[in-house]
C-alpha cells in the first residue's frame, strides 16, 4: 500500500506494518494530481488539483495522522496490475483507515446540512458509484465543505443521508453488516449513480458484495455480468433475480410495442443496477399472501445451492398458482429456467 506523508508530501510504500492513515473520498474534478505528478512537485503545485492535496494533508495532520491516502496519486494508474490490486483492495483499504475525510467541492460550509433539500443533500458526491463503498466502508466519515471546513459525519448526518441514499440507517454507521442485508437491496443503493466509465458500474461494487474479479476495462456491460456470476458462486440470496426490466411498465399499449422488440428476450440477470430501482423493499419473509384474501406460512429453511450453467439457471423455489404460476425466492420447491427466455420482465418475483 503507498501512502502520501501529510508534512512532506512524499509517497511511501508500505508492505507490511501500515501505520495509521487517514483516507480521501471525493469526486474528481479537473487537473487532478497524479502519481506521476507528485514525482514533480514544482510543476503539481500549479495545478488546480493541489490545493485539495493540501486541505485533505492539512486535516489529516491536525487529526494527528501522519499518512493519508488519496486515489489520484497513491495509484500508479499507467500500471494495469498496479491498477487492478487497488481496485481489489480498495474497500478493504477504507475500512481499514481511522477516519475517512469526505470532500465535497460543491457544498458551502454554513448551511443546514441535516435538510433533506440542502445543497449537502443534493451534492454531486451521493450520485457518484465509487463513492458509496467509500460512505460504508470506513467505521467514520468526516464531511468537509468546499472551504475544508467540517460540516458533520456520517453518524451526525445519518438520517439525511439515509433519505438521499435509500441505505439503512443502521448500515450507514455500522450497526448492520452487509451480509445482512439482501443483495437486491444493496444493487437498489447504486442504481442511481454513475460512473465515467460503464465497466466501473461493477468495479465499485466488488466491496460491497465481498467479491474479487479482474479488470478488464473495454468488456462494457459485461463487467456487470461478471459481477453477479462471482457474488451467485459465493451466495445463496435468491434476491440476485429480484429486478425489473421495466419498472414502471404499466401501460398496456407500450408493452404491447415491447414485445415487437428484441427487449423480449433476455438473459435472467440484470444489465445494471438501474434495473434494482425498485428493489430497496425486498426482504425475507415467512408470511406469504398468495390471493389477496388469506396467508399462507412458508416454512423457512436455508436456502439450496442454485447454478447457472451454459444451459441456463438451475435452482428450487417453492410455486403458487395465482392467477399465474409465481415463484417465492428463497425456498424448497425445484424450478429451473433457461438463460435466454422470452420475456420483457423477469416472472421470478418475491412475496
Amino acid at each position: 500500500m503507498r501512502l502520501l506523508n501529510a508534512n512532506t508530501h512524499e509517497l511511501i510504500e508500505f508492505q507490511s506494518n501500515i501505520p495509521p492513515y487517514a483516507i480521501l473520498s471525493h469526486v474528481w474534478q479537473w487537473e487532478e494530481i497524479t502519481f506521476q505528478d507528485i514525482a514533480n512537485m514544482d510543476k503539481a503545485k500549479y495545478l488546480k488539483g493541489w490545493e485539495k492535496i493540501v486541505g485533505a494533508c492539512d486535516t489529516a495532520k491536525k487529526d494527528g495522522f501522519e499518512y493519508i491516502w488519496i486515489d489520484t496519486c497513491c495509484i500508479n494508474k499507467e500500471s494495469s496490475a498496479e491498477l487492478s490490486e487497488a481496485i481489489n483492495s480498495m474497500y478493504a483499504w477504507y475500512r481499514g483507515a481511522h477516519i475517512c475525510y469526505a470532500y465535497l467541492w460543491d457544498v458551502p460550509s454554513d448551511g443546514d446540512h441535516g435538510n433533506p433539500r440542502s445543497l449537502f443533500a443534493m451534492s454531486v458526491w451521493f450520485t457518484r458509484g465509487w463513492t458509496l463503498q467509500e460512505l460504508i466502508a470506513p467505521s467514520r466519515v468526516a464531511f468537509y465543505g468546499q472551504d475544508w471546513v467540517n460540516i458533520g459525519t456520517k453518524a451526525t448526518l445519518q438520517e439525511v443521508i439515509s433519505s438521499v441514499t435509500g441505505i439503512n440507517g443502521q448500515v450507514i454507521i455500522g450497526g448492520l453488516a452487509l451480509n445482512e442485508v439482501p443483495i437486491a437491496v444493496r444493487m437498489s443503493w447504486a442504481a442511481k449513480r454513475n460512473t465515467t466509465r460503464e465497466e466501473d458500474v461493477a468495479y465499485s461494487l466488488m466491496g460491497i458484495f465481498d467479491v474479487n474479479m479482474p479488470l478488464l476495462y473495454g468488456e462494457g456491460g459485461k463487467a456487470f455480468t461478471r459481477l453477479q456470476h462471482e457474488i451467485i458462486k459465493t451466495s445463496n440470496d435468491h434476491s440476485i433475480f429480484a429486478w425489473s426490466s421495466e419498472p414502471d411498465f404499466d401501460d398496456l399499449f407500450k408493452e404491447a410495442l415491447v414485445l415487437l422488440t428484441s427487449e423480449t428476450r433476455r438473459g435472467i440477470l440484470a444489465r445494471s443496477p438501474k434495473e434494482f430501482l425498485h428493489s430497496h423493499s425486498v426482504e425475507r419473509t415467512p408470511q406469504v399472501s398468495l390471493n389477496g384474501s388469506g396467508s399462507q406460512n412458508i416454512p423457512t429453511r436455508k436456502p439450496t445451492p442454485y447454478s447457472i450453467t451454459n444451459l441456463g439457471l438451475q435452482i428450487e423455489l417453492p410455486t403458487a398458482e395465482r392467477g399465474q404460476c409465481v415463484s417465492i425466492l428463497d425456498g424448497p420447491t425445484t424450478y429451473n429456467a433457461t438463460s435466454d427466455w422470452g420475456i420483457s420482465r423477469p416472472r421470478i418475483k418475491t412475496l
